[in-house]
């Protein structure tokens, strides 16, 4: 048997690949995270499947979910939210099944940050403007920020930033990033992206925390901030420029 890890996508049904779905339709036992993923992907399952939500289980009764399948000779369709790459928790349980002798595959899937910005009809790197995102988080209740990945020092690059897990820590996420982007620069908090009720706030660092707020948002919130958000000046990329030459065409 295998255990596939399969993201799901930011929360669309349709917005599963291709590969992760025919899993999803085909494996007997499906493990999901509860709280994330759409119950309408679910329903891609076989009538015979055991589906369980993983949402109120601990790491170990996780494991022996997967235990009893590969005992069973069956394979395990693990659905995790969003790119099970970013905060996926999907390592501890690779660690465990390596321990074990069970083989697993990573499927990947849409996350957060693209779908956010393909709702907002952003592009996240504009010449001249910014060339990098950095995909963070900041602690709160959760594991610490190794030493050096401060949002001081992410913030100094200029870069478009995507901060996860974090709504509920927005006060810090202002008072460290806006020394170097200035009170101006432009936010955008995205709310369950790629649900119906998906919602955008849209505002500045200097007035996002209000926002917030009187919104209500506390969570499964994501924070973008950055000049590329606005309307700024950019220019055209060289990579349609006519005297730009590449190995598709010549200049």
């Amino acid at each position: 048997m295998t255990v596939h890890f399969i993201g799901a996508g930011p929360g669309a049904p349709d917005l599963v690949t291709v590969r992760g779905l025919k899993l999803i339709q085909r494996c007997p036992v499906i493990l999901y995270a509860g709280s994330l993923v759409p119950k309408d992907l679910l329903a891609e399952a076989k009538p015979d499947a055991l589906v369980i939500d993983t949402g109120p289980l601990h790491l170990d009764e996780i494991i022996a979910h997967i235990v009893r399948a590969d005992e069973a000779g069956q394979d395990v369709a693990r659905v995790h939210s969003g790119d099970p790459s970013l905060y996926g928790a999907i390592a501890e349980q690779m660690r465990r099944l390596d321990a074990l002798g069970i083989a697993y595959d990573v499927v990947p899937g849409v996350p957060a940050y693209a779908a956010a910005a393909a709702a907002l009809k952003r592009e996240l790197t504009l010449p001249n403007v910014a060339q990098s995102v950095v995909l963070t988080r900041t602690a709160v209740r959760a594991s610490s920020m190794p030493e050096g990945e401060t949002l001081e020092a992410f913030a100094r690059t200029g870069a478009t930033l995507a901060i996860h897990l974090s709504i509920n820590n927005l006060a810090k996420v202002v008072r460290e990033t806006e020394p170097f982007y200035g009170p101006d620069c432009p936010v955008v908090i995205a709310y369950r992206v790629g649900w119906p009720d998906q919602a955008f706030l849209h505002g500045k660092l200097a007035d996002i925390r209000e926002r917030v707020k009187a919104s209500g948002i506390t969570r499964t919130a994501l924070i973008l901030i950055g000049p590329v958000l606005g309307d700024t000046a950019f220019d055209d990329s060289r990579l349609y420029a006519k005297d730009h030459s590449h190995v598709c065409r010549e200049g």
